[in-house]
Order: structure tokens, then C-alpha cells, then sequence
């Protein structure tokens, strides 16, 4: 094995340039923490933030990279020998340590998840934080069979995965787009609506298709539009935020005046099923793919090389589904 490595740093908070790729010492194992040689690393919005400067915890230069698949290369874990195919998620991955823009990646035994595939690693790589995100909002929104369903954000990564969870277990579903070019694609996914949202309309378009809205609603939008979701959602059903395509904060936010009575506010926090917490979770969405009953949604695979146009592909909101890096 090398001594060296190469890496994506973010050198400091800016625009896309900022991220360099650098000759790097490959990490040292050390107690609780295996090193994993990196086979593909999927792109997320909150790298895009981070790298903005907007993660005020995070300090540069640092490696991003909040997930990865790869193999473990150097192990600590006995029950995680050199070898095992392995994902890892969240934990403070690319923020409080370097994370998946890399060849390889130091991390804490606890965050790896080791499971069995037949995939190809590019299609690998968009599964972990896209799909258990996906499924564990669909869990907090207790969506069932029958059940009707709107995805705000539909070409997001997490909005891709969450129809095709969904509409693998009968449930109706809608989601949005700003873009007619993605249409089909959501389509393809197994949204049975598509509504471009064009603002005002949306209310009337959703209600068209479902008179007293939807009974549950995935918001993947984020500050900017929860409130109208918790008027779009048929009174005593559940909105849930998962994304923050537009911020974190509601401004003014107002709870008794905000929300109709009788209807649910959540949210899912990916880093909820990080871990061993998670391990079963990814088992299953593989073997889903594998199946062919969920599509992986694989918009675009950058080279490590590339990093800097991938940041921009995804910061121009180019993708539908997920953007990938291969480090390899």
C-alpha cells in the first residue's frame, strides 16, 4: 500500500475553486479507528454549505465528504477484517475529520457498516446517505401502502430514492420539480404526478389531484417552504423536513398560528441511522437495487480530478438523483 494518497482539501471557505487536490500522507490506523480505501463517495448539499463557509464548527483545510463506500484496507475491528465492504455515513465524517474526497479515509470503527453486493462502486456510492435518508423520513412520516404522498424537491438525490421506496410499496405519489426537463425522470422513478412548481399554483395543482391534499408531504425544500407544506398537507396529516435546499432557519416562525390544528410537524436527521443503527437498513436498500425494485438514480460520476465542476454541477442544481465522485 502507498504511503501517500490524493485528496480533495478544502483549503478555505469559498466557491468551488477552493477545493484543491493535494499529496497526503495515507492517515495511521490508531485505537477504535480502521483506514478504508475509497471506491466512491457521493456528492451532498451540506458539503456545498460547509465548503461556503456556512458550518462555523468546521475548520480548513479539511477533507469533505460526508459518506463513502470503499474496503477496508487497515483494520483495528476485528469484527471488520481487511477486505469487508464497507459504507459510513455522518458522525461529524468531512467536518470534525476528513472525510470521503479522498483515496483513503480514516474512520471510527463505529460509523462503518459492512454489507454484501453485487453493484458496481459508482452505483454504490449514491446509496447510503441518499437512501437511508430517504427511508428514515418515510418511517417518520409513517407512510403505508395507499397513503398519498408529495416529495417537495422531487430531482434531489434523497426525493429520487424516497419515490422509488415509495412507489415499491404501493403508495401514490407526487412530487415537484422547477425544471420540465426533468419530468421524466421522475416519472422513470415512480412518481405517478409530476407538478412543476411555479410558486402560487402549487396549492391548486396539488388539490386537483387530491381534493383534501396529500396525507403526508416530504419536504425536502427546507425554511422556505414548511409553512405552505403545512397548509398543502390535508388537515391532520404529517409534514416532514428532511432537506434544506433553501436553509435550516424559519424565520418568524409562529407554531399555534403556523400549523392547522390537528396536523404533524417532524423531521429526519440522517444522522439518525448512522452506524450499526443503519447497517441493516443499507443491507436491504442493496439488495432492493439489486432486485431492480428500487433505482440507485445516478445523475453524473466525476473523477477526483473533477471535483471542482462536480461542486458546480451540483451548485447550479444541474443533477437529477445523485452526483457521484470516484476517487479511484
Amino acid at each position: 500500500m502507498s504511503t501517500t494518497m490524493r485528496a480533495a482539501v478544502c483549503v478555505r471557505a469559498g466557491g468551488p475553486e477552493v477545493l484543491e487536490i493535494r499529496e497526503m500522507p495515507v492517515p495511521a490506523v490508531r485505537k477504535g479507528w480502521s483506514l478504508v480505501l475509497v471506491k466512491g463517495a457521493g456528492l451532498n448539499r451540506s458539503e456545498l454549505r460547509t465548503r461556503q463557509g456556512h458550518s462555523p464548527n468546521v475548520t480548513f483545510p479539511r477533507v469533505l465528504g460526508i459518506e463513502c463506500v470503499g474496503i477496508v484496507a487497515a483494520s483495528t475491528d476485528p469484527t471488520l477484517p481487511d477486505g469487508t465492504t464497507v459504507a459510513a455515513v455522518m458522525g461529524e465524517m468531512g467536518r470534525a475529520f476528513d472525510g470521503g474526497y479522498a483515496e483513503y479515509a480514516l474512520l471510527p470503527n463505529s460509523l462503518l457498516m459492512p454489507f454484501t453486493t453485487t453493484l458496481p462502486w459508482d452505483v454504490l456510492a449514491a446509496l447510503p446517505e441518499t437512501y437511508l435518508t430517504a427511508q428514515g423520513s418515510l418511517d417518520a412520516l409513517g407512510v403505508g401502502p395507499g397513503g398519498r404522498l408529495l416529495i417537495r424537491g422531487g430531482t434531489s438525490s434523497v426525493g429520487m430514492a424516497a419515490a422509488s421506496i415509495a412507489s415499491g410499496h404501493g403508495v401514490k405519489i407526487a412530487a415537484t420539480t422547477r425544471r420540465q426537463g426533468k419530468i421524466g425522470a421522475l416519472t422513470a422513478a415512480g412518481v405517478d404526478y409530476v407538478l412543476v412548481d411555479a410558486g402560487e399554483s402549487l396549492m391548486a395543482d396539488a388539490h386537483a389531484i387530491w381534493p383534501e391534499g396529500p396525507d403526508y408531504v416530504l419536504d425536502l425544500v427546507g425554511s422556505s417552504a414548511t409553512v405552505d407544506s403545512l397548509h398543502l398537507v390535508r388537515r391532520g396529516g404529517t409534514v416532514c423536513v428532511t432537506g434544506s435546499l433553501s436553509g435550516w432557519v424559519i424565520s418568524d416562525f409562529e407554531p399555534v398560528a403556523m400549523i392547522p390544528s390537528g396536523t404533524k410537524l417532524t423531521a429526519f436527521h440522517s444522522n439518525d441511522l448512522k452506524g450499526s443503527v443503519g447497517t441493516t437498513v443499507l443491507q436491504r436498500v442493496v439488495h432492493e437495487v439489486e432486485a431492480g425494485v428500487y433505482r440507485p438514480n445516478v445523475d453524473r460520476v466525476f473523477g477526483l480530478d473533477d471535483i471542482v465542476a462536480a461542486h458546480r454541477y451540483m451548485e447550479n442544481n444541474q443533477a437529477t438523483g445523485k452526483v457521484v465522485v470516484v476517487p479511484q
